[in-house]
């Protein structure tokens, strides 16, 4: 996933402390080291970027299926989050964590409640994050009034700062939930703070539609306006966009972040995304929250953007393997400001790696590892993790987690959720 996308069909890759520093291609002898895993003809490549999550949600899964998105959130998913605390939140990040550690996902950006208790669960796992706190016009059950939430966002990007794994962003709701005040003011913390500004945009025709009749003008005109469109903005979704509004992101320098397997099961659409690249935009993958999509397998969201767009426009040549790759690495390492740091296997970057092992039915034979990569793989295939150098994931076998414990925990929250909601 570097510049010239380079493949080393027999090759070695050197890590000291948390960095790459020696890459090469066999019969080059690599120098030898005290750990030394071998990838047995697999596939090496970068860990995977998740652009767009709620962790916590897993606890969530299958809870409320099959409903339009704001029957959804009014009916199951506020009700149930206006009762929880940071102990129900830590236990569903760290379930996602492992979820993602063991579908090969190194690092991933998260919206949610109580996001200390969700950065803190990251770093236990070893996973790289950006997370931030959701925001809305409405008290939230952490941090009470809104105007405490943007001293809670401070507090958060302070105590953070210079930590190796976790970096905080501003992550205001929605237009729909955030009223123009708000969003000028989170975009006031973030530009003070040089730190992303992240917003649910243009996720459904209902809510384009609550935008327009509530300002006069559509979702892009509207963070316009506020004077919000920037490089630090980094859209969640992006369905429903005209081809002007999509210029207009475009020429601002905004990322967006497509979650295609969400939207197809809440029915929201699909997103403009072969438009958003050809006009200049990064774009990033997400698999959003596991009670809307319900899992967090980056490898099957490749699968379904690919093959989205092609029945949507209908041309098999659209979104090829090697682009969709790239949005779940290095396009959305640098969607999210951390392609300094992650999202290829380059000397000088952090070493955030992972191995498929091909030697399986599904992935044999092997012509072209990137369309074996986006339509064949899975999750599963997965063996090892690397997450700034340091092993998270052996032979399947994750080695910061206590997955028991892990899976043991989410059970017993789940049993507040059904006290409070009763499942579909």
């Amino acid at each position: 996933m570097n510049p010239d996308a380079s493949i080393l069909e027999d090759g070695f890759i050197c890590v000291s402390g948390d960095t790459i520093v020696r890459m090469g291609e066999k019969p080059e002898a690599p120098p030898r080291g005290r750990h030394a895993i071998d990838a047995e003809g697999g596939i090496v490549l970068p860990g995977l970027i998740n652009g767009h999550t709620h962790a916590a949600m897993t606890l969530f899964r299958g809870l409320a299926d099959d409903l339009p998105l704001l029957e959804w959130l009014d009916r199951y998913i506020f009700p149930v989050e206006r009762g929880m605390d940071g102990d129900f939140v830590r236990a569903g990040a760290l379930l996602a964590c492992a979820e993602m550690i063991l579908s090969g996902t190194t690092t991933f950006c998260d919206m949610y409640l109580f996001e200390d208790e969700v950065a803190g669960a990251a770093k236990e796992a070893g996973m790289r994050c950006l997370v931030g706190e959701v925001l809305y016009d409405f008290d939230s059950p952490n941090y009470g009034p809104v105007e405490e939430g943007l001293r809670y966002t401070e507090w958060l990007i302070r105590k953070w700062r210079d930590d190796p794994l976790v970096s905080i962003a501003v992550e205001p709701h929605a237009l729909f939930t955030c009223g123009p005040s708000l969003l000028t003011a989170a975009g006031d913390l973030a530009g003070r703070h040089h730190v992303p500004l992240i917003i649910h945009v243009a996720e459904t025709e209902a809510d384009n539609a609550q935008v327009r009749e509530t300002y006069g003008k559509g979702p892009v005109d509207h963070l316009k306006s506020l004077g919000l469109l920037g490089p630090n903005l980094i859209a969640d979704h992006c369905v429903h966009l005209s081809s002007g509004e999509i210029e207009d992101l475009a020429a601002a320098g905004v990322n967006a972040i497509h979650n295609p397997e969400s939207n197809m099961k809440l029915a929201s659409g699909i997103a403009p995304v072969p438009e958003m690249l050809a006009a200049g935009m990064t774009v990033g993958l997400g698999t959003d929250g596991c009670a809307s999509n319900n899992d967090l397998d980056l490898f099957t969201e490749m699968d379904m953007a690919a093959k989205l767009q092609k029945v949507r426009l209908l041309d098999p040549t659209v979104m090829d393997a090697e682009t969709v790759l790239k949005m779940a690495t290095i396009e959305c390492a640098r969607a999210l400001g951390m392609d300094a740091v992650t999202g290829s296997i380059e000397v000088g970057k952090k070493a955030d790696i992972i191995i498929v092992d091909t030697r399986k039915p599904h992935l044999t034979p092997l012509y072209n590892p990137y369309s074996q990569l986006v339509y064949a793989a899975r999750g599963n295939d997965v063996t090892h993790v690397l997450i700034n150098g340091r092993p998270v994931m052996a032979d399947r076998r994750l080695l910061t987690l206590d997955l028991e414990a892990v899976m043991g925990t989410a059970r017993e929250k789940s049993k507040e959720v059904k006290a409070r909601v009763k499942p579909r």
